[in-house]
């Protein structure tokens, strides 16, 4: 017998890429469980399947950093004085990134690589040592929302969030809407996911100087990356990453300050006539403002 549970939950995370650096992604997870049915005649009752597995899910990967831990361009050091995690990575293409952070705020995949396979395979480890006698095999679908126009992949960080949300690296994979004088502008749209694509948006308050860091990787050309840090109520978090790969903003970037900042950097585009954004955080939700 099989039990399906389409649309589980959102994982909402960043991960480390060879090739493209830090990306945010953003993850559908169905599941299915097969098994006997047990005495109250099901394989498992829904309500415990949504709520114990999303519990899990949330865990493992949401809100982290995923790390490939098997890429020959990725290093981790542990600090077992402090609890903290120094992870060092280095792309295809010579660009580090390093960060400073409580060890719950990583996911180690061991695979040289971060897509929904390895995943997969990680989750699927996690979730089976949990699961009730009469379950024998969890299968996991993972998959992208299906966006038929513009979008981009980003990381933040939330330092006043009471939640996971202050992770330093955390991302989503999100669409972004631009109407002009109540017209869809594609152009617009276009625009934004290019200027934003894998892009780190940080705040201009935790920037600090390099001089002044925790981490004790070192880069050669350091005039090339800015280093942002903070203490939030899960630990101190820092980050080194390259200039290049980031767009600073004078707020935090909670996604009602994000449609905030594009809606004035798109009036500097555009300025004549109403302009609407409608920002997305991940899957089905964000914020809007119109100007």
């Amino acid at each position: 017998m099989q039990l399906f549970v389409n649309d589980l939950t959102v994982m909402d995370f960043s991960y480390l890429c060879p090739k493209r650096g830090m990306v945010g992604e953003s993850w559908i997870v169905d599941v299915i469980l097969d098994g006997e049915l047990n005495e109250e005649s099901m394989v498992q009752d829904f309500g415990h399947v949504k709520k114990n597995l999303k519990r899990l899910i949330d865990e493992y990967v949401d809100h982290k950093l995923l790390v490939p831990a098997e890429y020959s361009g990725s290093e981790v050091i542990h600090d077992d004085d402090s609890e903290q995690v120094e992870a060092r990575f280095t792309c295809i293409d010579g660009r580090s990134i390093m960060l400073h952070c409580p060890a719950e705020a990583y996911a180690f995949v061991y695979s040289d690589e971060i897509n929904m396979e390895s995943v997969g395979v990680y989750l699927k480890e996690v979730l089976a040592t949990h699961l009730p006698e009469n379950v024998e095999n969890i299968t996991l679908h993972l998959r992208e929302e299906v966006i038929n126009s513009p979008y981009y992949h980003y990381t933040h960080g939330l330092k006043k969030h009471d939640g996971n949300c202050q992770r330093i690296a955390h991302g989503h994979r999100s669409r972004i809407d631009i109407i002009l004088d109540g017209k869809v502008c594609v152009e617009s749209q276009q625009y934004w996911a290019d200027r934003w694509a894998d892009i780190y948006i940080a705040t201009r308050e935790d920037e600090i100087a390099y001089s002044d860091r925790k981490l004790k990787g070192q880069v050669s050309n350091e005039a090339d990356y800015y280093c942002f840090a903070y203490e939030s109520s899960q630990g101190y978090f820092e980050l080194l990453i390259p200039k290049s790969d980031c767009e600073v903003i004078e707020t935090d970037s909670t996604v009602e300050c994000l449609a905030q900042y594009l809606l004035e950097e798109q009036k500097k585009r555009t300025p004549d006539g109403v302009c609407q954004v409608i920002a997305y955080e991940g899957v089905g939700k964000g914020a809007t403002l119109k100007g």
